[in-house]
C-alpha cells in the first residue's frame, strides 16, 4: 500500500471553498488534539457510551474481517472487533500517536478522510460518531465507496437530532467531551447522502437511551426499553447498515443453480418436479432428499431419475427429521453456486424460479424470500388458522430483524452458497431447534446483514397428499423460537 497522503495542514490557498474546508479541518485537528492529551488524564463519563458502542458492532461484525474505521480516535472500537486486519484513519497525530502504541498490531493513519488514498478494500467500513464533524458527507462517502467491493458492508452510527440541547449542556457541565460545530444530520439526510453516492441501506435502527452507567437501570434502558415504542423516539444514537448498490449486469460466468427438494409422502409430484422445474444460469442441479415417507416417495424418485437422464440430479435419504434437517443435507450435498428451496407439494409452482435466480444473479438482493400472501390464494392453498399464524409471525419477524418480512414460512428461499456457509458455521448462535428450517434461515441473513427481498408469488392448492404440518404443535415450536430469537437478535 502507498504512503498515506499527510494531512496535517491543508493548503491555505485555493478557491473560496477550499479555504474554507482548511481551515475547518485545522481547527478539528487541533481540537481533537487536545481531547486526546485530556484522555490521558481521565477517561470521562463517555466511558459506558463508548463500551455500549463497542459491544453493538461487535454484534454486527465477526471477528476476523477486513476492517476499515474512519474516524478511528485512539482505536479502541477498532481493536475491539479483533479484525484480521484492522486499518484506522484520523486527522489528529495526537490520536493516531496514542492508537499505534497501545494496539501495535493494528494500522494507523493519519490524514483527512477526504483526500487520503488507500489501494485495497474491505469487508466493512466504520463511520463511528464521524458523519455530524465532517467537512463534506458526499465527498467522505465518495471515498468509501473506492474501498468497497459488492460484499462490503459500511455500518454507521451518529447523534439524534433531539439529544443536541442535552449533550450541549453536558459539555458545558463538564460532563462530556467538547466538541465544535455538527452537522446534526438526520436519518433521511443521510439515506439522502448513500443514494447520491450509490449506496443502499438494509436496515436502520436506534439504540442507547442511557449513555451513563447506572447499574440495572442501563441494561433495562440500553437493552430493552430503547427496542420498543415509545422509547425508542428518545435514543442517542442512530445506526445505519448499508452496502453498494450492485451492478444491474449479470456475471460473465452464470452461476449454477441446485434447487433442494424436501419430499416426504410426495410420490405423486416427483415427475411434475423434474419435468417442471426449469434450466437456470449455468446449469440446474436438482438435489431430492426423502424423508421418512410411509408412501413410495423414495422409489418414485428412483424411478423418475431413471426416466430423466438428462437432468442434473441427486437423491439422498435423510437421517434425521424435519424438514430443516433434510433442507441443511441437501445444502451441504449441493454443488450449485446458488442454493434454492422448492417444496415438494408444488404450491409454490416450479416456473417462478428463474424470478428468484434474477434476484441474486443481479445483485438486487443476498437473499431471496418468497411471499404468499399479495395475490389472492386458491380456496385450499391455506387453512385459515395458518394464515393467521402466517400474519402474525410476519409482523413478529419484521420487528425483529429490522427489514420487512411479509411471509416467514413461505418454503422457496434463495440464497449464495457461500452466504449459507457462513449461516451454518455460526448457526449455534440461535441454536438447532427449527423443525422448517425457514427461521433459521431468515435469523442467520439478518445477522449476516445480508439484503432480504421478498418475491411475491401465487400460491395454489396441493394436487397430491396432505401437509406435513402440525399446525397447533408446530405453532408452539415457533414462538418459543420467536421469543428466543428476540432475545438473541434485538434485545442484545
Amino acid at each position: 500500500m502507498p504512503a498515506p497522503i499527510d494531512n496535517t495542514v491543508l493548503p491555505a490557498v485555493g478557491n473560496a471553498n477550499e479555504v474554507a474546508q482548511g481551515r475547518y479541518a485545522q481547527e478539528r485537528m487541533l481540537h481533537w488534539d487536545k481531547v486526546a492529551c485530556k484522555m490521558d488524564a481521565r477517561a470521562g463519563l463517555g466511558r459506558a457510551y463508548h463500551k455500549r458502542l463497542a459491544q453493538i458492532y461487535q454484534f454486527q461484525i465477526p471477528p476476523g474481517k477486513r476492517i476499515l474505521e474512519i474516524g478511528c480516535g485512539q482505536g479502541d472500537l477498532l481493536a475491539a472487533l479483533e479484525p484480521e486486519r484492522g486499518v484506522g484513519i484520523d486527522f489528529s497525530g495526537e490520536m493516531i500517536q496514542r492508537a499505534e502504541t497501545r494496539f501495535p498490531q493494528l494500522h494507523f493513519i493519519q490524514a483527512d478522510v477526504h483526500t487520503v488514498d488507500l489501494d485495497e478494500t474491505f469487508d466493512v467500513i466504520i463511520l463511528s460518531d464521524l458523519v455530524n464533524d465532517v467537512w463534506d458527507v458526499q465527498q467522505v462517502f465518495e471515498q468509501v465507496a473506492r474501498w468497497s467491493r459488492p460484499g462490503t458492508r459500511l455500518v454507521l452510527n451518529f447523534y439524534s437530532r433531539l439529544w443536541g440541547p442535552p449533550l450541549t449542556l453536558a459539555r458545558r457541565l463538564g460532563l462530556a467531551k467538547q466538541q465544535l460545530a455538527q452537522n446534526w444530520l438526520t436519518v433521511a439526510d443521510i439515506k439522502n447522502f448513500l443514494a447520491l453516492t450509490h449506496f443502499e441501506v438494509i436496515r436502520q435502527w436506534d439504540e442507547i437511551l442511557l449513555p451513563l452507567y447506572i447499574p440495572l437501570l442501563s441494561t433495562l434502558c440500553n437493552r430493552f426499553l430503547v427496542k420498543v415504542w415509545p422509547f425508542q423516539v428518545a435514543a442517542l444514537t442512530h445506526f445505519v447498515v448499508v452496502r453498494p448498490v450492485p451492478d444491474p449486469h449479470p456475471p460473465k460466468e452464470p452461476p449454477v443453480v441446485s434447487v433442494v427438494v424436501p419430499a416426504r409422502n410426495e410420490a405423486g409430484n416427483i415427475e411434475a418436479i423434474l419435468s417442471r422445474i426449469p434450466e437456470m444460469g449455468g446449469g440446474t442441479e436438482i438435489v431430492f432428499v426423502e424423508g421418512h415417507s410411509s408412501d413410495n416417495t423414495f422409489e418414485a424418485i428412483e424411478k423418475a431419475l431413471e426416466a430423466h437422464p438428462e437432468r442434473r440430479c441427486k437423491l439422498f435419504r435423510q437421517t434425521g427429521k424435519g424438514k430443516g434437517d433434510a433442507v441443511r443435507l441437501g445444502f451441504e450435498q449441493a454443488e450449485g453456486d446458488i442454493l434454492m428451496i422448492l417444496d415438494a407439494d408444488m404450491t409454490v409452482p416450479p416456473e417462478v424460479l428463474p424470478r428468484f435466480f434474477e434476484v441474486l444473479a443481479t445483485g438486487k438482493g443476498d437473499f431471496v424470500n418468497g411471499v404468499r400472501l399479495v395475490y389472492p390464494m386458491e380456496k385450499r392453498a391455506m387453512r385459515f388458522w395458518n394464515l393467521v399464524g402466517n400474519k402474525f409471525f410476519s409482523l413478529a419477524f419484521s420487528w425483529l430483524l429490522g427489514q420487512p418480512i411479509k411471509d416467514t414460512l413461505c418454503g422457496t428461499k434463495v440464497l449464495w452458497k457461500s452466504e449459507y456457509e457462513w449461516i451454518a458455521k455460526n448457526r449455534n448462535y440461535f441454536g438447532d431447534f427449527d423443525p422448517f428450517g425457514d427461521f433459521d434461515l431468515l435469523f442467520g441473513a439478518a445477522k449476516a446483514n445480508l439484503k432480504i427481498v421478498e418475491m411475491p408469488i401465487r400460491y395454489g392448492e396441493r394436487t397430491y397428499g396432505d401437509t406435513n404440518i402440525q399446525r397447533w404443535k408446530h405453532g408452539l415450536v415457533l414462538l418459543r423460537m420467536t421469543s428466543f430469537a428476540a432475545r438473541r437478535i434485538k434485545f442484545v
